[in-house]
């Protein structure tokens, strides 16, 4: 007998053979019916497998990660097995799951259309209800690098032949449709019972421009067709979010053919970035951050120094000056070293803080740009922490304070990640478990919930990330503390001790907006561009009813707010008043003033908020003090 050990700590004996299936019925009918996966000793397995020693084991349904990915693993299987009966000579790629449904990649000799989709949606369908039942065999690399080749899937011979030797390659079969794959999948078709395809785009074989480009199918899929509706209203509800579409609908960003992946910020855009940075200048003033600019072209020297042009140099632009080859740098750490040797440091200018708003350059694959989600030039928030270790607890705590000072005031939740020592590391063990205990120790003393991510960790270091949740519970990853032990080593950085030696210093990488393009584009999309006062870039707009009669109190009134600062312009246009509000409202500005007869008369405004339909009236002297309110306290919710 074996002892299985289950997720809330008790314990379960079973006879070794035994599938996790077998396990989870003997557990509960109902937990058997919603399992789609397992962990078993941290490992995703899907209930097929055959627990032969003790083990810890968590059944898997469709509500968490582990779940989903069987799930969306085996709708791409019965989408590349659909695909396979309406367009025999497809040629399969690869189909995994990703973080929102599953996509396939397939080679076809005619191009598919939008409007092939639910025909092909609904053969996914016949398969589902066809009930069938998926198992897996194992053949030895020689016999399965035949069987691909008797199939004519020359992509997956190209997978196999990159596989070493003596492997013992997978597959699944359901019915008559048979793929390479590690799995894991549910065990029958049947249990994907709502399903929807949602676009096609290209992509190139294996991520290289230089290949053939295949055809993509992105689709998504759920247990219940209740579900399934519920997501396509949120992708409803997310494209009405899309921060493209409000860059240019509220003149903040655009893109021009002329410089892919390049944004231009627009006078809008400029104003609502520049709140965001001087928000963020105070703060690091605050905590004794020195504020430096590093060079945007350094030499290929000091990129073989930091190591990024051996393992980096396919994402770097480079040109020649005067004979030498010089990088434009997609990553502000190595000037910023060059910054801490410019001079002798002391323990006693340790800790030292040196922030960064960098502008990086990164080469992205065209395919893969989108929006100021996936750019090519970007802003990051770069601060670099030289200290002993001694003091590695104390600076990650204020790091994770100024980190949830900064989520809290965008009106961010968000989860905290501590990933550990990879496989792959540099540097001594005890450096890793010393560095570990430290950031478990910070997150622990503040107060922080956070989960483990074994082995995940940088090549030079621990690191803690952090994952924003959106309005729409969309979670981004995008602040990041890290740890290095590395870069100080390779830059031969410094500092004496008390005793008068030379020590080296231990350095902290760390990021909170991550890239400022990103971040604004996450923030544009939860706020669905409606923006709190402090960051609209028209803060009120005045709106004399008559543009003659009540243009004077109207601009007058403009003038005096301006001359607090406000952000603040008066709609002259000889238009309807309803117009004009509906025009101010698409272009999410907070306050509407109307002014009309009784407004110039008493010298007040008819105060519009921009999601709602009633109007206050009250002084101008009001509105500016209510005005300056927010801004000066730089308030989320209109008052």
């Amino acid at each position: 007998m074996i002892q299985i050990t289950l997720k809330d700590g008790s314990g379960k004996v079973i006879e070794p053979g035994k599938s996790v299936l077998e396990l989870a019925e003997n557990l509960s009918a109902g937990l058997a019916r919603k399992a789609c996966a397992a962990l078993v000793d941290g490992e995703l397995q899907d209930l097929r497998y055959r627990l032969e020693e003790d083990a810890a084991v968590e059944i898997l349904d469709f509500e968490t990660e582990g779940g989903k990915e069987a799930f969306w693993h085996t709708s791409a299987h019965i989408l590349a097995q659909a695909v396979k009966r309406l367009y025999p000579g497809a040629k399969l790629a690869i189909g995994p799951s990703i973080d929102a449904g599953f996509y396939y990649d397939i080679d076809l000799e005619e191009p598919l259309s939008e409007d092939d989709l639910p025909k092909i949606e609904e053969e996914m369908v016949r398969i589902s209800q066809e009930a069938l039942e998926i198992t897996s065999f194992s053949l030895p690399r020689d016999e399965a690098l035949q069987y691909v080749k008797e199939q004519e899937e020359d992509y997956k011979v190209e997978l196999i032949q990159d596989l070493p030797e003596g492997e013992i390659i997978s597959f699944y079969r359901q019915g008559e449709f048979v793929d390479l794959c590690r799995g894991p999948h549910l065990m029958n078709t049947k249990e994907v019972k709502a399903i929807k395809l949602l676009s096609i785009a290209g992509a190139y074989w294996r991520g290289d421009e230089k290949n053939k480009m295949l055809t993509r199918i992105y689709g998504v899929s759920f247990p219940k067709k209740s579900e399934l509706d519920n997501h396509l209203q949120m992708l409803e509800e997310a494209k009405l979010r899309d921060h493209r579409k409000l860059g240019r609908e509220l003149k903040l960003f655009i893109f021009n053919e002329s410089g892919p992946g390049f944004p231009f910020w627009l006078n809008n855009g400029m104003i609502l970035r520049n709140e965001i940075l001087e928000f963020w200048k105070e703060l690091h003033y605050r905590d004794e951050y020195q504020e430096i600019s590093t060079p945007i072209l350094l030499n290929q020297g000091l990129w073989e120094t930091s190591g990024h042009w051996f393992h980096y140099r396919e994402n770097m632009y480079t040109t020649e000056i005067d004979d030498e080859l010089y990088a434009i740098k997609p990553m502000n750490c190595p000037g910023g070293m060059l910054v801490y040797k410019s001079e002798q440091r002391s323990y006693r200018n340790l800790p030292l803080r040196i922030a960064e708003l960098g502008l990086v350059h990164r080469h992205e694959l065209s395919g893969a740009l989108h929006g100021l989600m996936r750019v090519r030039s970007f802003t990051q928030d770069d601060a670099h922490i030289y200290m002993t270790k001694e003091q590695i607890r104390d600076e990650i705590k204020g790091v994770l304070r100024l980190v949830d000072e900064i989520y809290r005031q965008f009106a961010f939740d968000y989860n905290v990640v501590l990933s550990t020592r990879p496989e792959d590391f540099m540097g001594e063990i005890s450096e890793w478990d010393e560095a570990e205990a430290a950031l478990k120790a910070a997150l622990d003393e503040v107060g922080q919930e956070y989960t483990v991510n074994e082995g995940d960790g940088a090549f030079y270091g621990p690191k803690i990330d952090f994952h924003i949740k959106d309005s729409m519970n969309r979670v981004w990853q995008c602040g990041t503390i890290q740890l290095d032990f590395q870069l100080p080593q390779r830059f031969e950085a410094e500092y004496v001790g008390e005793d008068g030696e030379r020590h080296r210093p231990i350095m902290i990488h760390r990021a909170i907006l991550g890239s400022l393009e990103r971040f604004i584009a996450v923030l544009i999309e939860h706020t669905a561009g409606k923006l709190p006062v402090w960051l609209a870039p028209q803060q009120a707009r005045i709106l004399p009813i008559s543009s003659e009669r009540h243009a004077d109190y109207a601009n007058s009134l403009a003038e005096e707010m301006k001359e607090y600062g406000f952000r603040v312009e008066v709609d002259h246009r000889n238009e309807k008043l309803g117009y004009k509000i509906r025009q101010a409202q698409m272009e999410k500005v907070p306050y509407m003033l109307i002014v009309g007869n009784q407004e110039a008369e008493d010298g007040t405004v008819s105060v519009r908020r921009r999601d709602t339909e009633k109007n206050e009236l009250m002084s101008g002297e009001d509105f500016i003090q209510l005005l300056e309110k927010q801004v000066i306290e730089r308030t989320w919710e209109l008052l």
